[in-house]
């Protein structure tokens, strides 16, 4: 259930397909929490989730006695809501919405409103408490000894910035030279693209229309930016091309990896498979005979987010500050690229071909690997 299955797409893109990412941050927040005695057995945790957090938190707080309330997204279906409740979490579920701003704002107000009626409650706080980056070290471990001596480039949705941040930071501190990636959507206030609204987009947790705290700017090397149709284009072509049924980020972030990977064949691409597809069956691989050919497409590249513009972007980030709480104003900022050598500017806040592998089925990517990746006795029980 924690570890990854690091399963090799091509020869420089490898996928590490997790069932639920979360488990990492959830449980090494909880751990560490305890640890520092600012919650104590018994207690409640409360949080926001739209889906494989809430997941991963319910599995924490059974592992260590605590108990679990969740506010759950309009897109938690009832087959993740009876995990949690079997878990033990009770569940505050948001209406329907087809808006999930209106949705990610709907679950913060209710989280602070039994926060002010039930003072014992500790709020976890994902978006924005960087314990949630403690889990990943462990994952960084696998990642290390997997992928020895070679460059690397982390592909990942940035969500609330603590998965990708977490994997990378660490190996950047063990002399590792990698790049990363983050994966957007079209709406999003995290990157500046909240100018934008993508009618279709239900690709939940990968992107904010609230600021987010664990969102570590300056980590990125590049953004890309997709809406719902590329996103399920690399949805589908996963699951057609190497028999790997995931969602919509992971999805989003194959695509871009095959885009990437085409271009820098001297580095293996890591792509973060945060979840299983079962939550986007109905509006996602029921509609295959829809999807997008991935072959075919290809982003818009921008130096400036002035430039952005549906239905794919990417620009090289350079590892900027970002104020995301800064001017409010149409999303007309550029900056352009800084000269070699030379530190770039941060950037103030607007309001507002792949590459295919013919294998049917992934193999796995050596007995390293394989060893690493089943080396899961620390399981959330």
């Amino acid at each position: 259930m924690k570890a990854p299955d690091l399963l090799r797409l091509s020869d420089n893109v490898v996928l590490a397909r997790f069932e639920t990412l979360k488990v990492y941050a959830a449980l090494g927040a909880v751990r560490t929490l305890l640890e520092r005695g600012t919650v104590k057995p018994g207690q409640t945790l409360v949080d926001s989730s739209s889906g494989i957090y809430a997941l991963a938190l319910a599995m924490a707080c059974h592992r260590y006695g605590l108990n679990c309330h969740i506010v759950a997204s309009t897109t938690v279906d009832a087959a993740m809501r009876a995990q949690l409740e079997i878990l033990g979490a009770t569940v505050d579920q948001m209406p329907p919405s087809q808006d999930l701003r209106l949705d990610q704002e709907r679950r913060v107000r209710r989280v602070r409103q039994l926060l002010a009626d039930r003072p014992g409650l500790h709020w976890m706080r994902q978006y924005h408490d960087a314990v949630h980056y403690t889990g990943y070290r462990e994952f960084a471990d696998l990642v290390d000894r997997a992928l020895p001596d070679t460059p690397l480039t982390v592909v990942g949705a940035v969500g609330t910035g603590s998965s990708t941040g977490g994997l990378v930071d660490p190996l950047r501190e063990r002399g590792r030279a990698v790049r990363l990636l983050g994966v957007q959507p079209f709406g999003s206030v995290t990157f500046g693209s909240d100018g934008f609204t993508d009618p279709e987009a239900i690709i939940a947790g990968i992107g904010s229309s609230i600021p987010f705290d664990n969102v570590r700017h300056d980590l990125y090397d590049t953004l890309h930016w997709l809406d719902f149709r590329h996103a399920m284009a690399g949805a589908v072509g996963l699951l057609r091309e190497h028999a790997v049924f995931a969602g919509l980020s992971t999805g989003a972030a194959h695509l871009v990896a095959g885009w990437e990977a085409a271009r820098h064949p001297e580095r293996v691409h890591v792509v973060i498979g945060a979840d299983t597809g079962h939550r986007y069956t109905e509006r996602v691989f029921a509609r295959h005979q829809e999807a997008l050919d991935p072959s075919v497409l290809k982003p818009h590249q921008i130096t400036g987010l002035a430039d952005l513009a549906p239905p794919w972007s990417v620009m090289a980030w350079e590892r900027r500050r970002y104020d995301v709480r800064g001017t409010a104003a149409p999303a007309q900022v550029s900056a352009p690229l800084a000269a070699p050598g030379q530190v770039p500017a941060p950037l103030a806040a607007p309001a507002a071909s792949s590459t295919h592998v013919s294998a049917d089925v992934p193999t796995q990517v050596s007995a390293d690997i394989s060893a690493a990746a089943t080396n899961k006795e620390d399981r959330a029980s």
